[in-house]
């Protein structure tokens, strides 16, 4: 038996000779087999790549039959290099023919080769191809060899990745990494977007592959390492973050991956092999991935999504990137692609070049997707898996719509989708033809339309959308985009700013709204909820907490000094809720008003109707305030038991279920008898089909969306009130069935009504 003298030093010196080279792509490839084949002295090596259509196709070979190349192919999972590419783990076999997966091609002659050694050709975590290397004789290769071909191995990965070799691939046919996916997630804003993909957490390329100096790599390492150490450190010792929770239990995680000597070592090995330090903590993060990535067990693979974001800040360490310098390098039609994604985060973003946004994670609820929503952004989420499959600059078309991506697609695909967001550019011009038209029905009615707001990016959109005032604005919004509770002229400033950009058209300011789902890192609850929907939140927490609402409460009098002001509670469940917020108003006028601070000519205070108890306490509730305004979602959700962010159950009932248009209608009811304005402010309103269920129940307010507006206006115009409450409460009252959607559809399409 030969002795071998591994040296992948040597060997990525001459790959980066041959990459430097003008030359064809086969002839570059050529000599890659035959230096990795010389250098370990191995009488065999051979390049595999994987196809679009999971087959591996042989691309060059040093001692197989050369005739073979581009005609040999496997299966993914047949064969020895098929379980390889299939499984992402390494094959070291001293008898190759013995093992149960062999498969014998015989155009290749690799039936004398008894040793084998094969690894995976991984970037990301994912398989691009295979690399082997064979020898007659029965031998077993050393873990060094083992490192230094799978070292080799992630440069031919990056290589792949650059595109040269589509040039070589057949007609047809693409390599694996610009195969075509359709992916199926969840709509949670809708619109059609087209554009090229931009991760959030973007694997930053790495071009600088071989290292001139290991000991200058390793150095340089260390100091990257030590530190992020101490970043995480210091995120831990901060106060908002010293007690126990989700936050703290993520950066403890990544202190503990972060002092791994193992994960530690591998890199250092990897310089050692002739990597710079960046591109061994992408080959070690990939084989990490790649041997993870068949976990089941959800705390594991948390863990894995960890160790990813990690990894990720470490090479931002080294390469000196920053959020800054890569948002100058994004393309004009950016689709942001992430895992998870916080509000704040978005807005980081420039949005004039943002086209869309996919989350692995992510709910119709969630503050990102609400944010989405008000900068008129499509959005899908639950699209799992595809941050693994998704390069920076990969084209990409998202329907918010059927809540689908269309990853890498095909022309036709592509064209479909390029006359269809023609189409709603063209709707949309309908639409905003109607901005100046009066929100009035076929039978004279006047339907009031409001926006849903709660940042400043929303407002322009109330002139651009024809909107008469804003229904509802979110004023916890401002406090989950900071980093700290926004002070109380902070807040102020931010009233002020409303006032001045909406002119003499109304707001209504909803009270802080947090707790629950919206959760602010920096804000520490009573500790874990088994149920935080149901818990201390809204109006709960705030009247528990009189210091913060009463800083709100003064902001808002200040700022709305010499004009109406309204002001809205959240999660109402009892009428002396009412009142003990009537003290804390009262209790800061009397206070400003001592100190000469203007007020406002007029203070109207209402409550939203989201807990199914005020249903019982209707009348009671309109004596003490001057409106109410529904919250649909809530409300729904309350009544039907169902946790809306729960996609195993959120479409299990529908909201045009007779017990919840019902409820509605009683609402509505109590209104008309206590002369109570009623407003609707929840996704419903800005649905045209659950919009047209709402005119018909009596609603003759609704706030929603901006982009909303058009289509609902386009469809009230055709609308006869009269004749649809008629109809519609005739039903409500004798139907039998769980749902009037099917009566609903049937009477627009009778009457010629838009949906």
């Amino acid at each position: 038996m030969r002795e071998t003298h591994v040296g992948p030093k040597v060997i990525l010196k001459r790959l980066r000779e041959f990459m430097a080279r003008a030359m064809d792509s086969q002839e570059r490839l050529d000599l890659i087999v035959r230096e990795i084949a010389r250098n370990m002295d191995a009488e065999v090596c051979s390049f595999y790549v994987l196809r679009s259509d999971n087959m591996l196709e042989l691309y060059a070979t040093e001692g197989l039959n050369p005739g073979a190349v581009h005609l040999s192919e496997l299966r993914l999972g047949q064969g020895l290099v098929g379980t390889i590419a299939a499984t992402a783990r390494p094959l070291n076999l001293t008898d190759a023919r013995k093992h149960p997966a062999f498969a014998y091609l015989p155009e290749t002659g690799e039936e004398i080769y008894s040793s084998f050694l094969g690894v995976p050709i991984l970037r990301a975590g994912r398989t691009l191809g295979v690399l082997v290397v064979q020898n007659r004789n029965k031998r077993g290769y050393s873990d060094e060899e083992v490192e230094a071909l799978e070292t080799v191995a992630m440069v031919l990965a990056e290589m792949i990745a650059a595109g040269d070799l589509p040039r070589l691939t057949r007609p047809n046919v693409d390599v694996d990494m610009r195969r075509a996916f359709t992916l199926v997630g969840q709509s949670l804003n809708e619109g059609i977007g087209l554009g090229h993909i931009v991760l959030h957490e973007p694997r930053l390329v790495v071009t600088n592959l071989f290292n001139e100096n290991s000991s200058a790599e390793t150095e340089k390492l260390t100091k990257a390492i030590n530190s992020l150490r101490l970043s995480i450190d210091d995120m831990l010792s901060r106060s908002d973050v010293a007690s126990e929770g989700e936050h703290r239990e993520i950066l403890e995680t990544y202190r503990m991956f972060a002092n791994d000597r193992g994960w530690i070592r591998r890199l250092e090995e990897a310089i050692k092999n002739g990597l710079t330090a960046e591109a061994a903590v992408e080959k070690v993060q990939s084989d990490t991935r790649a041997r993870m990535a068949h976990l089941t067990d959800p705390y594991l693979r948390e863990r894995l999504s960890d160790f990813d974001d990690l990894a990720n800040r470490l090479l931002y360490q080294l390469m000196g990137r920053t959020r800054e310098t890569i948002n100058a390098d994004l393309p004009t039609d950016s689709i942001i692609v992430a895992r998870s994604m916080g509000a704040a985060e978005l807005l980081d973003y420039p949005r004039e070049r943002i086209r869309g946004l996919v989350l692995e994670d992510g709910a119709t609820t969630s503050h990102v997707a609400i944010v989405a929503r008000a900068m008129s952004i499509p959005v899908v989420g639950q699209v799992k898996g595809v941050v693994s499959l998704s390069e920076n600059g990969d084209p990409v078309i998202i329907d918010g719509d059927d809540g689908k991506v269309y990853l890498r697609p095909v022309a036709d695909v592509e064209s479909a989708f390029v006359e269809k967001a023609r189409f709603r550019a063209r709707k949309q011009k309908i639409y905003r033809n109607l901005r100046d038209v009066p929100a009035d029905t076929k039978d004279g009615r006047h339907i009031t339309l409001l926006i849903n707001a709660g940042l400043l990016v929303d407002l322009p959109q109330l002139d651009e959308s024809g909107a008469e005032g804003i229904g509802l604005f979110r004023t916890e919004l401002q406090f989950m985009i900071a980093s700290t509770f926004p002070r109380a002229h902070e807040q102020e400033k931010l009233y002020r700013k409303v006032y001045q950009e909406i002119g003499e058209k109304p707001v209504t300011f909803r009270t802080l709204d947090i707790g629950g789902d919206k959760v602010l890192p920096y804000f520490r609850s009573k500790g874990k909820e088994e149920n935080p929907a149901l818990g201390w939140r809204a109006i709960r927490l705030t009247l528990d907490k009189p210091a913060l609402m009463r800083t709100q409460l003064r902001a808002l009098l200040k700022a709305s000094g010499g004009r109406e002001l309204r002001v809205m509670l959240p999660m109402v469940t009892e009428v002396g809720e009412i009142y003990h917020t009537r003290k804390l108003i009262d209790r800061e006028v009397k206070y400003l008003t001592r100190f000469g601070h203007k007020m406002p000519t007029k203070l109207k205070l209402g409550a939203m109707v989201e807990v199914p108890a005020l249903l019982f306490q209707l009348d009671e509730l309109m004596h003490v305030v001057d409106f109410v305004s529904v919250g649909s979602n809530d409300l729904f959700q309350f009544m039907m038991a169902i946790d809306r962010g729960n996609s195993e159950i959120a479409h299990r009932f529908d909201q045009l279920s007779a017990p919840f248009l019902r409820a509605l209608r009683k609402i509505i009811e109590a209104g008309e008898r206590n002369n109570t304005p009623v407003t609707l402010c929840g996704e419903m309103a800005g649905k045209p089909l659950l919009a047209l269920a709402l005119l018909g129940l009596g609603f003759s307010r609704i706030s929603m969306t901006p982009s909303a507006i058009g289509p609902i206006k386009a469809m009230l115009l055709r609308l006869d009130i009269g004749d649809l409450q008629n109809a519609l409460l005739a039903e409500l009252d004798k139907t039998t069935t769980s749902t009037l959607r099917p009566w609903l559809i049937k009477y627009a399409e009778a009457n010629n009504i838009a949906l």
